[in-house]
């Protein structure tokens, strides 16, 4: 795969990470917020890991 491409998605899930937590700070409090936040968090983490295995596959 392009290794531009993986740079970008790198990027894109870091945002993403970012944006979740920004998210958990300003739904502190409402359980559903949280909740849910927690689960993109987990989402975040698998993505994380399945591009970090093709970026290493791609060397």
């Amino acid at each position: 795969m392009d290794e531009s491409k993986i740079n970008k998605m790198c990027r894109l899930i870091r945002q993403l990470r970012e944006a979740a937590l920004k998210l958990k700070a300003q739904g502190e409090g409402i359980q559903a917020v949280e909740r849910n936040v927690e689960r993109i968090l987990a989402s975040t983490k698998m993505l994380e890991l399945n591009v970090s295995d093709v970026a290493e596959s791609s060397e």
